[in-house]
């Protein structure tokens, strides 16, 4: 292999790593045309250009193709000589691929060559997964003659089995008759060969004697009108077949000799397999941006989704970081718990007018009782868990309203196995567990705090439970952020909590208190959305859209295109 080849197979090989990695998962408009780009970029990297690169030497491979009930099968059988393949009575005909060969050629058809997905086996068989290999002197060395499904089929198997080994050859020869040379299907066939400078000659067959000059003139037309007038255009009269099923041997001289000579000018066969693999290569490159820009479009599509999922729950979650420490838990039920334990009245009203009290003046005015504690507790706990509850619904909302509004997002909905639009069912569960163990958190600061001080009058008066709901009252007004009519009496409330503590631990314990106790609720609550906002997440990594594949194929195609410009230029000279 020259060094020239050797960089464009490691460029070929490159390509098809980055290819390989380049998935498409995401359902958005115009997608499904890069997805059978990617598709058959790779099947013909796989299946004849990096084959054909590493075995240049290798016999020429015409891939006789085209329209159902065109006579492929009787054709190739008459230009062998004998019959190696079985002509279809019945449409569709489900077969395996014939490849007819030179005995002295069969070491390059192993199934690590050409079409390499496809099993060998030297018999006739059903089996589209599997080439029947025929070795016969009837072939020249040098050629290989392959007999393929109609690509009209109307089994979609065959109708891919068609395409993947017409990409595969170095030369088409493509069958028609006088009644389907206006096809749309195979047209479209055609039309991919002109475009990818594939080697192509046409064989009108079957057509009346009197039919020959009208429409092989009409073919001829269509051929140079759709970029294939260099084409060579061969015509086959209807003629009654022997035993063997084969047509008379004048009939297909033509077309015989053609390939003879073909197989036996080596630089012949070179310009041939030099034309389609250029043309398969560039075809190759300039397609893969298309799919390096729809996977680009992917890439930022996944963003977007993990964005709006993460925006609308990082919302939530410092919705009620804020509502927990703005004094709007110390309303309703909480609020009223919390002036059952600490006491009304006068003892208020003079933390209104005078805000110089003493601690111990503040201390000896409580009257609260342990029951009394334990209901300010429960009454936390239900406040907590609502706000958790409604910030999660909202959150839910809000996520999935935003991946409605992309193609994308709508996939991957109509895809997850639970309403993402809601709150897990499970959460009020977790939700309840999260604010008990807060709770606990908060118990275990102040007995560890008080740790040296349990003996104290102060501490004994309230105890454990008494300062740990203080310690929640203060962390709930830590903003002071009430308003209205309320201010006054929650305000007082969290200022008296925040005297209490004092009075037990001192100034500085009970601002290390109160912010551990915050940090512990953020973090708590943080966990709690993190598992909802995963819902939306794990939907978004299982897409497996690798953000550094784009460049991966870019990089690889502009190297395919330096070497064949180089290429260019050593050829220009």
């Amino acid at each position: 292999m020259s060094e020239t080849n050797s960089e464009m197979l490691t460029a070929l090989i490159r390509l098809r790593g980055a290819l390989q990695e380049a998935e498409l998962p995401l359902d958005v408009p115009g997608i499904e045309e890069q997805r059978t780009a990617r598709r058959e970029m790779i099947d013909q990297l796989e299946d004849y250009a990096i084959p054909r690169l590493m075995t240049i030497e290798a016999p020429l491979l015409a891939v006789v193709g085209g329209s159902t009930g065109a006579g492929k099968s009787t054709l190739v059988n008459s230009l062998v000589g004998s019959r190696v393949t079985v002509p279809g009575v019945l449409r569709p005909t489900t077969r395996s691929p014939v490849l007819v060969h030179h005995p002295s050629d069969v070491e390059w058809f192993g199934q690590d060559r050409l079409l390499p997905d496809l099993v060998r086996v030297q018999h006739p068989t059903d089996d589209p997964d599997a080439l029947q290999l025929v070795a016969t002197e009837s072939v020249p060395a040098g050629l290989a003659i392959l007999d393929a499904p109609d690509v009209d089929s109307v089994e979609e198997r065959n109708r891919q089995l068609a395409a993947q080994l017409l990409a595969a050859a170095d030369l088409w020869l493509f069958v028609t008759s006088a009644a389907r040379y206006a096809d749309q299907v195979p047209w479209g066939f055609l039309k991919q060969a002109a475009e990818r400078s594939t080697a192509v000659a046409i064989v009108l067959d079957r057509t009346p004697d009197d039919a020959i000059e009208t429409v092989s003139t009409h073919l001829a037309r269509m051929l140079a009108s759709r970029g294939l007038k260099d084409s060579p255009l061969f015509t086959v009269t209807e003629g009654k077949v022997d035993d063997q099923g084969l047509l008379p041997a004048h009939h297909v001289a033509d077309i015989r000799g053609w390939l003879e000579s073909l197989a036996s000018d080596v630089d012949a066969r070179g310009a041939v397999v030099k034309q389609t693999l250029d043309g398969a290569i560039r075809t190759i490159a300039r397609r893969t941006y298309g799919v390096a820009d729809a996977l680009a479009e992917q890439g930022e599509a996944a963003t977007r989704l993990r964005t709006d999922a993460d925006r609308a729950y990082d919302d939530a979650i410092a919705a009620i970081v804020a509502a927990s420490a703005d004094g709007t838990l110390l309303r309703g039920e909480v609020l009223a718990r919390w002036q059952e334990f600490v006491g009304t009245g006068e003892l208020l009203k003079s933390l209104e007018d005078k805000v110089g009290w003493f601690r111990d003046r503040v201390v000896n005015a409580i009257k609260g009782k342990p029951q009394q504690a334990e209901r300010v507790t429960v009454a936390v706990e239900s406040g907590l868990e609502t706000l958790i509850l409604e910030h999660a619904e909202a959150a839910a909302e809000r996520a999935e309203a935003s991946w409605q509004q992309l193609a994308a997002g709508q996939g991957l909905l109509a895809q997850a196995d639970q309403d993402l639009g809601r709150a897990s069912r499970d959460l009020r569960r977790r939700a309840e567990r999260a604010v008990r163990d807060w709770q606990q958190d908060v118990l275990e600061m102040v007995r560890t705090e008080g740790a040296d001080k349990r003996t104290t009058a102060r501490f004994l008066a309230f105890g454990v439970n008494g300062l740990s709901v203080a310690l929640m009252v203060v962390v709930f007004a830590h903003t002071a952020g009430v308003t209205g009519a309320e201010a006054g009496i929650a305000g007082g409330s969290a200022v008296l909590g925040q005297k209490l503590l004092e009075a037990v631990f001192g100034d500085q314990a009970v601002r290390s208190l109160a912010e551990r106790a915050r940090r512990s609720l953020e973090q708590r609550i943080t966990d709690l959305f993190r598992a909802e906002r995963d819902r939306y997440v794990v939907l978004v990594e299982s897409l497996g859209v690798k953000p550094g594949v784009p460049d991966q194929l870019r990089d690889a195609t502009r190297r395919i295109d330096d070497l064949r410009y180089a290429e260019s230029k050593r050829g220009a000279v």
